[in-house]
């Protein structure tokens, strides 16, 4: 069988990161950078005030508390050349450029509140509440790097030196479908011999959780001729395609059945438990990448958490790599099968242990449901004694 790392690396050598396109900020949100972003101009460009209240000189107040004339009013967004003589005041507002001649803000819980003279109760420093030009950004600084992810905080710094638009790697736009005769769609009446779906649910999330688009597609029976119709009408939107079932040993398996003849997919046993069947390629003009995981809930999302989502980072423009690990004591012993690396359902929790959950079947999607990570038992170990020390996936 492939071991599991050859597996990824073979998928990690087929996968490209997407082409960048020039986005609107309205749709730059979870992309990834590909270009550095500098600023044309000094944040904050001019002195502005950070309160509102009082710009003095600060000489005027070093005997507080006085009583000042009020001799204008300083409003933010103000374009106009104000100046504030020795002596005066001028009320100003939070964003407000600073008047020349002022050397410091004087809040205006500090102050009477005047508006024709103003008291004011304390003293206060040059350069009190005023925010300088420059001070957070200079003109030609990089504020992000090709790479960045576009968080909130990010796409606010972009807007913030004047961009509209920003070149970035675009969300991977992934399909998913689910194949099998049995299969129901949630909502609907359970006929003999069905089951409803959740793996198209459970894999479309998972898609949107890594950071890329899911679109769930209709559920496909056992006829591959169906499942190869369905699969080019979905190609026209996706950059990525993810199946579920269909690709095991026996009859009615209807992906490997139409993606084998192509000659771009391979199928092969790959050495883990659980998730052993696993299918990948490339199908289309386009050659867009095909992940063929197992029917089995479990198993479905056990092989996108290791194979998936690193393909997926890739495909961001992010480092891609084994879904990173933590060490955690086991609460109570484990059993695996040799030569198969085997990834437990279990619960990590504060204290830097691991709990296995009741129910490791890999049609037991409530024991799933119920874990917040994967215990990680390596091909040559098949006895865990409680208390040892083991490799965890937190999910």
């Amino acid at each position: 069988m492939k071991s599991v790392d050859a597996h990824l690396a073979d998928i990690l050598a087929t996968v490209r990161p997407l082409a960048p396109l020039e986005l609107e900020l309205e749709r730059a949100l979870g992309t990834t950078l590909a270009e550095e972003v500098t600023s044309p101009v000094p944040l904050p460009p001019f002195d502005n005030s950070a309160m509102d209240g009082y710009a003095v000189r600060a000489a005027d107040i070093a005997e507080a508390p006085v009583r000042l004339p009020v001799v204008d009013d300083v409003a933010a967004g103000s374009g106009e050349l104000r100046a504030v003589g020795p002596g005066h005041a001028v009320r100003i507002m939070t964003g407000a450029p600073v008047p020349a001649g002022a050397d410091t803000v004087v809040p205006v819980e500090w102050t009477d509140g005047g508006t024709v003279t103003v008291t004011i109760e304390r003293t206060a420093p040059e350069g009190n509440a005023i925010r300088r030009a420059g001070e957070d950004v200079r003109a030609g600084d990089v504020v992000l790097e090709a790479g960045t992810v576009i968080g909130p905080a990010q796409l606010g710094i972009i807007a913030g030196v004047g961009r509209r638009r920003v070149l970035a790697r675009p969300l991977p736009r992934v399909v998913v479908l689910s194949t099998g005769a049995e299969l129901a769609e949630p909502g609907t009446e359970l006929q003999p011999g069905q089951i409803w779906d959740s793996n198209s649910f459970t894999l479309t999330a998972a898609v949107r959780a890594t950071g890329a688009e899911g679109f769930r597609a209709p559920t496909v029976s056992d006829d591959p001729a169906v499942f190869l119709d369905q699969l080019d009408s979905q190609l026209l939107r996706a950059d990525a395609v993810v199946t579920s079932g269909g690709v095991s040993m026996g009859a009615y398996e209807p992906v490997k059945e139409a993606l084998a003849p192509l000659g771009t997919v391979r199928f092969e046993k790959v050495a883990m438990q659980p998730g052993m069947p696993q299918g990948f390629g490339v199908v289309g003009e386009d050659q867009v990448p095909i992940f063929a995981l197992p029917g089995n809930p479990v198993s479905s999302f056990v092989s996108f958490m290791l194979f998936v989502r690193p393909a997926l980072r890739k495909m961001r423009g992010l480092d891609a790599e084994a879904p990173e690990t933590v060490t955690a004591h086991v609460v109570g012993p484990l059993r695996s099968p040799s030569g198969r690396r085997s990834f437990l359902r279990g619960v990590l929790a504060s204290d830097g242990t691991v709990t296995p959950v009741r129910g490791q079947g890999s049609h037991q999607l409530a024991a799933l449901a119920s874990a917040n990570a994967l215990i990680v038992v390596p091909e040559d170990v098949t006895e865990v004694p409680a208390g040892t020390a083991v490799e965890v996936i937190p999910l």
